[in-house]
């Protein structure tokens, strides 16, 4: 599914965000940077020990020795992925639904389109942040994803934005979500 916002074009898809061929991916990364499970250790595998090299620096020079922040976001390159770099992001551990967890949520999408917006990219692919071993219920999820992508949009006009989606039961949720949201467009 794909629709026109401001110039710039949203896309829902199935597949694999290791093998996009995007200016840049998002990671749905931990506050370690370190790799783990999921996306994030599928990102890491793809790209090569380069990557956690990099992300290794980023933890001790830029942050400090501190883990990244929830709803922030860092940038580094792919290495040995399609895409020519990659956007981590801290999505929240779901923790019942208070109204911090969705601003959260919604923050690793701003802040990641932002971050792409500032380096002048013009393509991005997103996973569905926060929805596996976080636990984040993914109707929600898809709501608060899509419509602070809309949002950005709306305002900044920036390219290609990308959900690239794991399975097709995600996919269905996502699509349900923005046929929901463009009514309101």
């Amino acid at each position: 599914m794909e629709v026109e916002i401001n110039r710039s074009t949203l896309t829902l898809m199935r597949g694999d965000i290791t093998k996009q061929k995007r200016d840049a991916i998002v990671n749905a990364a931990n506050g370690t940077l370190l790799g783990g499970g999921g996306v994030d250790g599928a990102i890491h595998r793809a790209a090569g020990p380069e990557l956690l090299e990099e992300c290794k620096r980023l933890r001790k020079e830029v942050l400090k020795g501190e883990m990244l922040p929830t709803g922030d976001a860092v940038i580094t390159k792919g290495y040995l992925l399609p895409a020519q770099y990659v956007i981590h992001t801290v999505g929240p551990v779901w923790q019942g639904g208070d109204q911090k967890e969705k601003e959260l949520l919604a923050n690793c999408y701003k802040n990641a389109l932002g971050l792409a917006s500032e380096k002048g990219l013009q393509s991005i692919s997103f996973p569905s942040i926060s929805t596996g071993v976080y636990r984040f219920p993914i109707e929600l999820a898809s709501k608060t994803a899509l419509s602070t992508i809309i949002g950005f949009l709306k305002k900044h006009p920036f390219g290609k934005v990308v959900m690239t989606l794991f399975s097709e039961e995600d996919y269905h949720t996502y699509q349900s979500s923005l046929e929901e949201l463009i009514k309101e467009i």
